[in-house]
Order: structure tokens, then C-alpha cells, then sequence
């Protein structure tokens, strides 16, 4: 694989003509276009449309950009990590969160391992549950934080806690006080839930279905964040967990367990065949430290 036709493809599509392209290469516009061209030949895959005056990328250009930057990016890092060899600073702990579980978890964990290891180089990326388990196959990350269960041949797992599954109401809706709700209380509320092929639409549509219930569907969203801010603006209710839910404003949010008791779990990953080193080790431990100092304060959190 041509790593400067790879380079070529990115900056056409980044920004959008050749000759943008030529300028930040310090190539030619007719070698950016046969650097392209190559590419595509290699690939069998059309990156771009040439019908008009500028190249306008194709679907399947658009889908290999998004792969491909990263794989550019790691390379864009290479300088980095030997001028930090040389320096003597060589630890590093790459982790992706997915983001249910990023703000409650993830982002304190990595603040106070920080605080204790200075010198490691740290990455923290958030990707989507089935994006997060191919790129730790791949080994991009030492450690992927998210909903349970994941399978994959490449990635092992660990149970880190366990929410339980809540309504979540606007502060002053009607059933805000009740100590527990059940699918049927909320046949007739409108529902704001994920889209298809997200684990927590599959838990949502599970719920209602187990209960004989036919919910009333107002839209549907990419994460269980935007859920929750629409629920806040009184766009409908939801059902996610408290470590969603915390990503919103409180004073707005209403949160009450679904009855009978549903739970889900978050855990570690792995990629498969990892060895691990001492700062991922560390990073673990406080990981499991910060789940149990949420579960001391709250009902609807328990380890795993």
C-alpha cells in the first residue's frame, strides 16, 4: 500500500480540491491525481466523482476515509513516540469508552490514574459499542470500557458493575414520584428510544416486549445521551440507567427503576491475546476503585 497515495487521498477529501491537496503535499496537482488514481486501481474502490469541476467523494470513499485516517493518524504519530523513546518515556496506555459510560466512569478514572502516573502517555477515545470491539481486535487500544456483553473473537472481557435499567422523566412528569414504573404505566407516554443495532434500543424494545406493551415511538436518536436532553426538553421519556442519565442536567431529569427489576452490565476489554503491562494494570484497579465508590451512593449500581 502506497502510504503517500494514502496521503494524497486524505488531504483531497479533507479539503475538498486538488489543489488544496498540492499545497499542503508539496506535490503537483497531476501527481495528487495519479497518486488517487493508483489508489483506486489498488482498491477497486471509486473514491471519488470526477463528473464535475471538483472531485467529489463517493460513498465508498467516504467509508475508507474514515477507516483510513486513523490508520494515517498512528502513522502521523510515529516522530512522537521516538523522540519520546529516545527521551527515556516510553509507557502508554491507549483506551476507547464508549460513550453511555464515559462521563461517570471513564473520564474520572483516567484523571485520577493520571494524577498518579505523569509520565505515562495517555490516549482516551469514545466510539460506538461495535466500533470500539473491532478497533481493540485490531489492537489500537489496550483497554475499551463499555455495555456488557460484547462478542467477538478477538476481544475478552471483564465485568466491572452492573445499572439498573430506570425511566427517565421529565422532573414534573406525572409518574416522577412513583417509587418504581412498568412498561404498561408507560404505554401511553411518548418514547424517544435508539436506533436499530444499538445494545440499548435492543434493551428498550425488550422491556415493552416482555410486558405485551406497543410503546408510542416519538423519534428515534443516535445515543442514549441525546435521549436523555430531549426527555429534559420535554420531548418524551426514555429508558437508559443512571450513568446516562448523569450526563444531563439533574435539576430536569426524573429518574425512576422500571419494574420488574431489569439490570445491565459495563465491563473491561481486552484485545485477546494481550499481555499486561504495569500501567494498564494500574489504570484497572482504579477503574474497579471508582465503580465501587459509585455503588456505595447509590441503589441502582452494583459490582459485577
Amino acid at each position: 500500500m502506497n502510504i503517500k497515495a494514502l496521503r494524497a487521498f486524505r488531504a483531497t477529501l479533507s479539503e475538498g480540491t486538488l489543489v488544496a491537496a498540492s499545497e499542503i503535499l508539496h506535490l503537483s496537482q497531476p501527481a495528487i491525481s495519479r497518486l488517487i488514481s493508483g489508489l483506486e486501481a489498488e482498491l477497486g474502490l471509486t473514491l471519488f466523482d470526477r463528473s464535475g469541476r471538483n472531485l467529489t467523494p463517493t460513498r465508498e470513499g467516504l467509508a475508507f476515509y474514515r477507516e483510513a485516517g486513523r490508520i494515517l493518524d498512528n502513522l502521523d504519530e510515529v516522530p512522537r513516540i521516538a523522540a519520546e523513546i529516545k527521551a527515556g518515556r516510553t509507557e502508554t496506555l491507549r483506551v476507547v469508552t464508549m460513550p453511555r459510560i464515559a462521563r461517570a466512569i471513564s473520564a474520572p478514572a483516567l484523571a485520577m490514574f493520571l494524577q498518579a502516573h505523569p509520565d505515562t502517555n495517555v490516549t482516551l477515545d469514545i466510539r460506538a459499542r461495535r466500533e470500539a470491539s473491532k478497533w481493540l481486535a485490531g489492537r489500537e487500544y489496550d483497554i475499551g470500557i463499555g455495555a456488557l456483553p460484547v462478542e467477538h473473537p478477538g476481544v475478552k472481557t471483564k465485568p466491572l458493575l452492573r445499572v439498573r435499567a430506570q425511566a427517565v422523566l421529565p422532573v414534573a412528569h406525572a409518574l416522577s414520584d412513583r417509587k418504581s414504573v412498568t412498561a404498561t404505566d408507560l404505554a401511553r407516554e411518548p418514547v424517544i428510544r435508539l436506533m436499530n443495532g444499538l445494545l440499548l434500543r435492543e434493551q428498550l424494545d425488550d422491556i415493552f416486549r416482555s410486558a405485551g406493551v406497543n410503546p408510542r415511538h416519538t423519534c428515534e436518536v443516535a445515543a442514549s445521551q441525546l435521549a436523555c436532553s430531549l426527555v429534559a426538553e420535554g420531548a418524551g421519556i426514555t429508558i437508559a440507567d443512571e450513568l446516562v442519565a448523569a450526563q444531563e442536567t439533574k435539576e430536569r431529569l426524573a429518574l425512576v427503576p422500571i419494574a420488574p427489576e431489569r439490570w445491565m452490565t459495563f465491563g473491561l476489554l481486552y484485545p485477546a491475546t494481550q499481555e499486561k503491562s504495569q500501567a494498564l494494570q494500574d489504570f484497572e484497579d482504579v477503574l474497579f476503585w471508582q465503580a465501587s465508590e459509585l455503588c456505595k451512593n447509590s441503589p441502582t449500581l452494583s459490582l459485577a
